[in-house]
Parts: structure tokens; sequence; C-alpha cells
């Protein structure tokens, strides 16, 4: 029995030999070579829900593919193990093996330092996402890259929001925001807009006569400001004017008339009160007669005194 049998173990493994040598030759030809080519592995967190990324999913630069996911989990177990469920991030971890002889991992550092970051992206409608490498524009502190307390295993490239999380994370905000307006006392502020636009234009009945009335008193000036500048009416305004200019003028030449002989009158008055002043401190006797009295002479002797005497 155990001769009969020996041909067909050697048959099952050759077969079985056969079978991983097929195997072993798919895995080279749809691989592409990978399994012997260079690589490195990187990590990126990520704070969003990660849906639809799985392990072997691409990893692109700007559509390249330049690697694929090799490991998907959480960083509570993976770095925070010995802290407290509440103090964990609990960020989702995503390590990715880089294929590549030209990039190595201090080059990937000063990548991130220049703006390297990653973002889950999704591939159509099929579902199915991938990791996407891009320079971001804005600086470390702008993107809002997360942070963590542990010694990475893997050097660490940054990551974006997913773009539809941000959309759907905008569209949540507005419906909050609208949820929260008050639309009672929206309506409220508006009706009292209303009055007071309707107050504005109309008047309250008081004080204020409101703007139509104001446009209809302005326009009534400006009617009489149209009448005033008619050129007719501005021509008799003129004539008017210039009549008056005229019996102004000789008026006021009349009065340099009459001014200019009052003045020679007042200077004759002041010459002859002049001169009778001058005759007043002079001759005070003037003023009463005619001729001033004899002088008189004092006597110097007694025989001027006889004579006097016998005159």
């Amino acid at each position: 029995m155990s001769n009969n049998s020996n041909p067909n173990y050697f048959r099952l493994g050759v077969f079985v030999l056969a079978a991983i040598a097929v195997l072993i030759s798919v895995i080279l030809i749809f691989g592409s070579g990978q399994i012997f080519k260079k690589s490195f592995y990187v990590e990126t967190y990520i704070k969003q829900s990660v849906t639809g990324l799985d392990v072997g999913a691409a990893v692109r630069f700007r559509g390249v593919k330049i690697g694929q996911v090799s490991m998907v989990g959480l960083t509570g177990e993976v770095y925070e193990k010995n802290k407290p469920f509440n103090d964990r991030h609990q960020y989702v971890i995503v390590r990715m093996q880089i294929f590549g002889h030209a990039i190595d991992e201090q080059q990937v550092k000063e990548f991130v330092n220049n703006g390297l970051r990653a973002r889950v992206k999704s591939m159509g409608i099929t579902g199915v996402n991938y990791v996407e490498f891009d320079f971001s524009p804005k600086s470390a502190a702008d993107n809002g890259d997360l942070p963590y307390s542990w010694t990475p295993e893997y050097p660490v490239v940054p990551s974006l929001p997913n773009q539809a999380d941000e959309i759907i994370s905008g569209i949540q905000k507005l419906i909050d925001g609208i949820n929260e307006i008050n639309i009672d006392g929206t309506q409220q502020k508006f009706d009292a807009l209303l009055v007071n636009l309707n107050t504005l234009m109309a008047g309250d009945g008081k004080n204020n006569q409101g703007l139509v009335a104001s446009v209809k008193d302005l326009n009534v000036i400006l009617e009489r400001i149209a009448k005033v500048t008619d050129k007719d009416e501005l021509s008799i305004l003129m004539r008017e004017l210039v009549g008056t200019i005229v019996a102004l003028r000789q008026t006021i030449t009349s009065m340099q008339g009459d001014t200019q002989l009052t003045i020679e009158n007042l200077k004759q008055t002041s010459e002859q009160l002049n001169e009778f002043s001058r005759i007043a401190s002079q001759s005070p006797s003037s003023l009463i007669w005619s001729e001033p009295p004899p002088k008189i002479t004092l006597p110097l002797n007694g025989i001027q005194s006889e004579s006097g005497v016998q005159k």
C-alpha cells in the first residue's frame, strides 16, 4: 500500500510548489515590484471621520501615487494607553508606506516645515477615499495642526480637514445659527422699523410734518425761485435796482453839497470865535465901550501935583 501512495504524494507536492510559485509570480507582477522597492513610513493624525479609508488605499502627491496606507487606528490605542480615557485625544492615526529612492525621512521633515500637509479625499461617488499630499500656502499656526504630547514612531505629516467635512460643518453651523435666530424679536424690530419709516414719510401730526410735506414745501420754494429768475421778472427787478442806485447817488451828491456849505459856515464861526476870544483877552473893556478909557499917568513930584491940581 505504501508503494502505491508514494507517487500521489509526489504529485501533490509538485502541485503545491507550483501553486506557490504562481502565487509569488502574480504578486510580483501585480505589485509592480514594489516589494523590493526602498520605502519608509510616515504617519498623520486626523480629527474627523475617515470612513472609506482602508489599509491599502493609495497615497498620492498632486494625483501621482507615491505610496499606500499601511495602518488605520486610534492614537488612544497606540500612544495613549497609559492615560485616562477622558484625557486622550482620540485622533485617527494613519500610517503610510512611501516608496522612493530620492526621498528620505529628513527631506520629508523639511517638506513639512515648508507646508507639506496630508488630506483625506474621496474618489468620486464610489465612497473610496485616499490620502493626498500637497503644500499648503498657510503657516503651521494658520493651518491649525493638531497638538500631541507623545513621541511619534515615524515622521509626522500634519493633516488638513476633509473638504467635504468642512462643507458639512459650515452647513451645520448655518442651520444652528438659523435655529438660534429670534424670529419673534426680529419681527417686532421689523415692525418698529416700518412704523418709523411711515412716521418719517407722512409725519406724526405734531412737530414733524414728514418727508412728503417737506418735499411739497420745497417744490413751492423752487417754483417761487423759478418765477423770480424768470426773464421778464428779472428785467423788471434789474430796472428797479438801477433806479434805486441812481436815486441813492443823487441823494449822496446833494448831501455832499450841503455838507460842504455847512463846513464853510463852521469854519467862519470858528474864526469869529477865535477873534472874539483874542479881543476879550487883550481888552475886556472893549466888549462894553466903543473905545478904551484914557490912560492914567501917576504924578512923579510936588510940581506935577500942583500943576495937576490947578488944572
